[in-house]
């Protein structure tokens, strides 16, 4: 009997706790302390004033990347890779002899492919030849040499030489960035402001900050180019002006 009356005790104990935490977490509220004039949502909607922002700053190019190498064949693979180490040594001794770095020359793509035809009588692919490729990017620092430099390396490869083209950037974005980057966060403040004033609402500080930002890639001019005399006049190159852009996203809180 008392065996039973002990059972039943703790079975009510626990009913009474269990009950006890279902009407603290109905009836809960969550505490701390709140910057004077702050609105609070404990709704888990999303407050306050959204804006995005942009910044753009145009940017003189510093460096030029030029995409050029050798592409020769022959009824051999052993002649074809022959003509093109001759090419290519020619090439990167113009490169190096206009004053562009060996570190700034990395081989971009190597290939030995074959060259076939279909032949109708025997109903398949017969080897005629091979081709080798060898193309290099050449970082060039000297932007008033660029056209010079092209016109060097496609005497020096013959007709071997392939330039598939030139793109243009920035050694170091970073100050141009940071330029970009306060335009953006001008940019924001000015709209959030004026909402705010439209609004009616007092606006507060940034509660959200995001950013993303684009510098243009490379962009090259596709198309192979095939020079085995000097040309009448340098080839002319211009690097013109790059943009580059940040964007921000920011969130400001409303104040009472």
């Amino acid at each position: 009997m008392n065996k039973k009356i002990g059972l039943l005790t703790v079975g009510l104990a626990l009913l009474l706790l269990a009950v006890g935490f279902t009407g603290c977490t109905q009836g809960s509220a969550v505490t701390g302390t709140i910057p004077a004039g702050l609105k609070l949502s404990v709704s888990g909607q999303q407050e306050g004033i959204w804006v995005s922002g942009t910044g753009k700053v145009s940017v003189v190019p510093d460096v030029a990347a030029l995409r050029l190498g050798i592409q020769a064949q022959s009824t051999s693979v052993a002649d074809a890779q022959a003509q093109a180490s001759v090419a290519m040594d020619a090439v990167m001794k113009a490169l190096t002899n206009s004053g562009v770095a060996r570190k700034d020359i990395q081989t971009q793509f190597f290939n030995i492919s074959r060259i076939t035809r279909w032949d109708e009588k025997s109903q398949q692919e017969v080897v005629i030849g091979y081709r080798v490729t060898n193309m290099v990017i050449a970082q060039i620092r000297m932007m008033d040499k660029v056209g010079a430099i092209i016109d060097a390396v496609a005497i020096a490869g013959g007709d071997l030489t392939r330039i598939e083209g030139v793109s243009f950037s920035v050694e170091d974005p970073t100050p141009f960035q940071t330029a970009a980057r306060q335009k953006a966060m001008a940019d924001a403040e000015a709209k959030a402001k004026q909402m705010a004033e439209l609004s009616g609402v007092k606006l507060g500080k940034p509660t959200y900050i995001s950013e993303s930002s684009y510098s243009p890639g490379p962009v090259y001019r596709q198309g192979f180019l095939d020079k085995a005399a000097a040309p009448a006049m340098e080839t002319p190159i211009a690097p013109g002006e790059l943009d580059l852009t940040v964007n921000v996203q920011v969130v400001y809180s409303i104040l009472n």
